[in-house]
């Protein structure tokens, strides 16, 4: 109801706005074709308007027979004439659906079918209140689950959201669609930010349908296949908001707060400016293992692409590498820090807990972080349920796990720098943070 009576009041201060600028119009226009009393018929136009359709064509009426009686040619009629047949259809037809539509949420087609349907329906009286009945309806649409059709067909938001435009193209196994929707929407935003607020929800859409059992294997596979494909095709977009990526090196706009803190660093190359620790100086210093989910794979690949684009090298293991039958195979390396990529729809915690088991006896004393989707999954609210996984940091988005893996490196960098403590252990190294949303052009800074 609140919706409602916001969008209504809404409209009809458009309309009262439309209908005085009409009636400016008419009454400027009337002034300088010559008509008497030009002031009087501009209040009634501007009054009459407010039955919509007809109300104008009716004030124009008695200016014309006024003109007609005044003059004794035919000049006069006929610009008072020309005056309203060219206004009104300007303005009814033109600038009030675009503006009824982007005050209340209707799309300009919805405001003439409602017109030509109430109108057919109720007469003089539906056309009156054709637009007020239609917003109502869409403001059900909006707010009712069983009549969101109405929203769909009156309203001005799209049919599909970027998310589920995005799932819907990956279903199909279309992967020149997928990449077509990418790089349209990527104009506006950075890669990161595709990846967590478009790609990753779709994904969670996918993985729903998965755990609802209305997904065949098939039908996965194809997504699989579209997302690896979407994946190395986005391979040569640098990660820099649109924005700001044009402008000149230390002259970063600050107020970008949805790109990740700095521009990325050649692939492969550690952040520029840190001297790592022997363990960082690996090409690839990080593992970024997969769940058990069938979509935890292409997950993995994202956030590995995300890390080489900052810098950071990544390998990209599947779950098959560390399941129970293979854990025993996997080898390690000397690597400081394991991603673990979960998108858990099922909120079921002891798979990863036994796979947090088995890594933590591999990995030894590098550090463990768990990437998990989705955001309200128990694991990011429960401090019990993560006491049990025994994980060093947990994260929901790509954003902040690239951002811990970047704080670990310079972490690390710091403490190499320093050496060891002498202090018996009470002095802490200094952290270089980077702020959120701050971007830098050379973490020497």
């Amino acid at each position: 109801m609140d919706d409602a009576a916001r969008r209504l009041s809404r409209f009809f201060l458009i309309q009262l706005g439309i209908n005085a600028t009409f009636g400016v119009i008419i009454a400027t226009g009337l002034y300088f074709i010559g008509l008497p009393s030009a002031l009087l018929w501009g209040i009634i136009a501007a009054l009459m308007r407010f039955v919509p359709y007809i109300g104008s064509y009716v004030a124009a009426g008695v200016p014309i027979l006024l003109a007609a009686a005044v003059d004794p040619g035919w000049s006069l009629t006929l610009w008072v004439a020309a005056l309203f047949l060219l206004t009104e259809p300007i303005i009814g037809q033109l600038v009030e659906p675009m503006l009824y539509g982007r005050s209340t949420g209707l799309s300009p087609f919805s405001v003439v079918i409602s017109a030509i349907f109430w109108g057919w329906l109720w007469g003089p009286v539906g056309l009156i209140l054709s637009t007020p009945l239609t917003l109502c309806l869409v403001v059900l649409g909006r707010h009712v689950e069983q009549l969101e059709f109405l929203n769909v067909l009156f309203g001005d938001r799209p049919a599909l959201t970027r998310v589920e435009n995005f799932y819907q193209r990956v279903l199909a196994g279309d992967p020149d669609e997928v990449q077509e929707h990418a790089e349209e929407l990527l104009r506006e935003m950075s890669l990161s930010s595709y990846y967590d607020e478009v790609a990753l929800k779709g994904l969670e859409l996918a993985g729903r349908d998965l755990a609802r059992g209305v997904l065949t294997r098939p039908q996965v596979e194809r997504i699989k296949e579209a997302v690896t494909t979407l994946v190395t095709e986005l391979a040569d977009y640098d990660d820099a908001d649109p924005k700001t990526a044009s402008l000149a090196k230390g002259s970063i706009d600050k107020s970008a707060t949805q790109d990740l803190p700095i521009h990325p660093a050649p692939t492969g190359a550690a952040p520029e400016g840190l001297e790592l620790p022997p363990k960082w100086r690996d090409a690839k210093p990080i593992q970024c293992i997969a769940g058990r989910g069938p979509l935890d794979d292409a997950t993995a690949m994202i956030l590995g692409q995300l890390l080489e684009k900052h810098g950071l090298g990544a390998e990209v293991v599947p779950h098959d590498a560390v399941s129970r039958n293979s854990i025993g195979g996997f080898k390690r390396g000397e690597v400081p820090m394991v991603c673990v990529c979960c998108l858990d729809m099922s909120r079921h915690t002891s798979p990863l807990r036994f796979l947090l088991k088995r890594l933590r006896q591999r990995v030894g004393d590098a550090r463990l972080l768990v990437a998990l989707w989705p955001a309200d999954h128990p694991v990011m609210s429960d401090q019990k349920v993560r006491a049990a996984l025994n994980a060093d940091e947990y994260v929901n988005s790509l954003r902040d796990t690239v951002n811990a893996c970047l704080k670990a490196a310079q972490d690390a960098a710091a403490t190499y720098r320093r050496g060891p403590t002498t202090t018996g252990g009470n002095e802490r190294p200094s952290e270089i943070l980077i702020p959120e949303g701050v971007a830098r052009a050379d973490t020497r800074a």
